[in-house]
């Protein structure tokens, strides 16, 4: 058994790297394609806040994706099978994803592991074994995920373009909404991940006597972290305007000064800020994948690992160790170092033409929906909701700056990719039982 663990461990580990190399170019293609960070940056940025995410926030997906997509009931008398099941989900993963980045096309791993456990769930038990209840909550998600990313990508950016992008006056009208933005931006990440992250702090303050309510400390920190970032955007702000910017507004040609990567290409200097902004918003689509799409690579490895402690097949919530979200999240950082520079490519450039405000807008929707779908148990598709994000930024630009052929080559490898697992899962898991048993 220990032989079987090392193996399934390995394989968990090769999905992890293609995730990697295919998903996260979602958190940093749009600050690549619109000059805000380097890909050397963007690589290093990313690989951090990938593995942190998926090692604090990682476990509630991978429970769900553990025991809800097959029934696993079903397999209580025979848990032999379902550990075959779950290797065969890992291969057909692993080996879809790699073929999918080597073109350069950002498929969903969501779907490439809920088509693998569907496919050989239905060859091993029929198709009541599968829980067509938890498929069809996931595929509302996967439906409404593009959709609710790009209303929220298109109304920010909307906003933005009107208040500051379209007046004669952006630098002046870009100092009066910092604060606006800064709140945003740090009350969507912090509203949902600060809770979890102060809860030891929290923890603290209760056993030395203080009574609080439990989110005052999260307030409180998201409030201090936006008042700071206010006051050294400001401060910024002040370098390229000197002080009385009504009168010292800047020409459009003029370089913003250390705000964003020197190499940059971008001189103006209402978007070089933007490009701060775009940084940290892309930051918190690391996170919030890392805390969501960690599951799809480990979660077989969770049921297995359980199985072989207890003996029984996992029906309810399990408890994942540590261990299991390290592999995980250290094989996301690789895929992502060495394989990840097509697919960002493929969202940063080849979608539409992207200035860092617009950027911000496309990610600051996506983590909003990610985030709320990863606290909810949801595993939903960071590329949905980033090429829904994006596609909302052109229509409120011009829909005819959309790259409709792009899309479409996107669009139908999402469609192929649940058949395509689902086949070589089943197909797979009928030579194993066939060798095994």
């Amino acid at each position: 058994m220990l032989i079987t663990l090392v193996a399934v461990a390995l394989l968990a580990f090769y999905v992890a790297w293609n995730l990697g190399a295919n998903d996260v170019a979602n958190a940093m293609g749009t600050s690549v394609g619109s000059k805000a960070v380097t890909l050397k940056q963007a690589l290093i940025i990313a690989g951090v806040l990938e593995f942190t995410g998926a090692v604090l926030f990682g476990h509630e997906v991978t429970q769900t994706l553990a025991t809800k997509i097959a029934n696993p009931a079903l397999f209580a008398a025979t848990p032999q099978i379902f550990v075959i099941g779950m290797v065969t989900v890992l291969i057909s993963c692993g080996v879809w994803l790699q073929i999918a980045t080597s073109r350069g096309l950002p498929v969903s791993s969501s779907h490439a592991v809920v088509g693998a456990i569907a496919g050989f769930s239905w060859v091993a038990l029929g198709v009541n074994a599968i829980d067509w209840s938890s498929i069809g909550l996931i595929t509302i998600g996967w439906i409404l995920t593009p959709l609710i990313s790009g209303a929220i990508a298109a109304l920010f950016y909307s906003q933005i373009k009107h208040w500051i992008l379209d007046q004669p006056n952006q630098l002046v009208q870009l100092q009066e909404w910092i604060p606006w933005l800064s709140t945003l931006l740090l009350g969507v990440f912090g509203v949902i991940v600060l809770p979890s992250l102060t809860e030891p702090l929290t923890n603290f303050v209760i056993e030395l006597g203080f009574t609080i309510p439990a989110y005052d400390i999260p307030l409180l920190t998201g409030a201090i972290a936006a008042v700071g970032l206010t006051i050294i955007s400001w401060r910024q702000l002040g370098e390229t305007g000197g002080g009385g910017l009504e009168e010292k507004f800047l020409p459009q040609t003029q370089e913003l000064p250390s705000i964003q990567n020197p190499k940059s290409k971008i001189q103006n200097p209402v978007e070089g800020l933007f490009a701060r902004f775009q940084l940290l918003s892309a930051c918190f689509v690391a996170f919030a994948h890392g805390s969501n799409d960690v599951g799809n690579a480990i979660a077989p490895l969770a049921a297995i690992v359980y199985i072989n402690r207890t003996g029984s097949v996992p029906t309810d919530g399990i408890t994942i160790p540590i261990w299991i979200l390290i592999l995980g999240g250290a094989g996301i950082v690789g895929g992502l170092a060495v394989w990840g520079k097509k697919v960002i490519a493929t969202i940063g450039e080849n979608i539409i033409a992207l200035q860092p405000s617009s950027g911000f807008c496309a990610e600051l929707a996506t983590a909003t929906t990610i985030l709320i779908a990863s606290r909810l148990g949801l595993p939903v598709s960071t590329s949905h909701a980033l090429v829904g994000g994006v596609v909302g930024i052109g229509l409120v630009q011009n829909i005819k700056s959309i790259k409709f052929k792009t899309l479409k080559g996107i669009a139908a490898a999402w469609l192929i990719t649940i058949p395509v697992s689902a086949v070589l899962s089943a197909t797979i898991f009928s030579i194993a039982r066939i060798l095994f048993f």
